[in-house]
């Protein structure tokens, strides 16, 4: 699937996607939780890069326990990113973000920023190469030693423990009220449209795109997250 038609499905979902996806919220939380640990070190001014902002989630979390960090949140889908900016409007950290509708090269050059988040983004990304290509541009904005935290969907497709995380991993969408409709659109997605790569191939990728050695520092189901340092 090309990163524009990727695009539209999230532009059409944007009014409605945070309570479409609300019953599976405690793995964001978790997520956040443990995002924060990796975070804790980081400057009190830091700048944050969020790469794929979608409805601003992280953003949210971070700003309100971080209240000198700046944001810049990168998105393509139009709805989406207003989404984000109307969240920051209401919850009081909008002057402290930069909001920028687009992919990362239209990014203007600014101030190398300490930190990134990039999360379920690069999985759309079908092809190796282009995948740490997107990962490099990552590491480009940041400064030397500067973290990036990522997430992807990741499994190692062709083993028995693929299906049966799979099987979980759609019984978990059932609970949460996604639709029969749409979870047939995931398993399609799953298998065409989505690079659902082994854990350690991810972790290959990121490294190729310029980052030290990824650590895996979270799994819930299908969904792992990495922090990784700027080589």
């Amino acid at each position: 699937m090309h990163r524009d038609e990727v695009t539209e499905i999230f532009q059409q979902q944007a009014a409605s996607y945070d309570r479409q996806w609300a019953k599976t919220a405690p793995i964001r939380h978790c997520l956040h939780l443990l995002l924060d640990s990796q975070f804790a070190e980081l400057p009190v001014d830091a700048r944050i890069l969020c790469v794929g902002a979608g409805t601003g989630t992280e953003i949210a979390h971070l700003a309100l326990k971080n209240p000198g960090w700046h944001f810049t949140a990168v998105e393509p889908a139009a709805a989406m990113l207003d989404e984000c900016r109307q969240r920051a409007d209401s919850e009081g950290f909008a002057s402290r973000c930069n909001f920028h509708e687009g992919y990362l090269e239209s990014l203007p050059a600014t101030e190398a920023y300490d930190a990134a988040t990039c999360f379920l983004v690069s999985q759309f990304i079908l092809e190796p190469q282009e995948r740490s290509t997107f990962f490099a541009e990552i590491a480009a904005r940041l400064k030397p030693g500067g973290l990036l935290a990522s997430s992807d969907l990741a499994a190692d497709v062709s083993s028995a423990e693929y299906a049966v995380l799979l099987r979980a991993w759609m019984h978990m969408m059932a609970a949460a009220d996604v639709s029969e409709q749409a979870m047939a659109h995931l398993r399609q997605a799953y298998a065409n449209d989505v690079g659902v790569l082994s854990p350690q191939r991810t972790a290959e990728i990121i490294a190729a795109g310029g980052f030290a050695l990824p650590v895996p520092f979270f799994q819930a189901g299908l969904i792992h997250a990495w922090l990784s340092q700027r080589a």
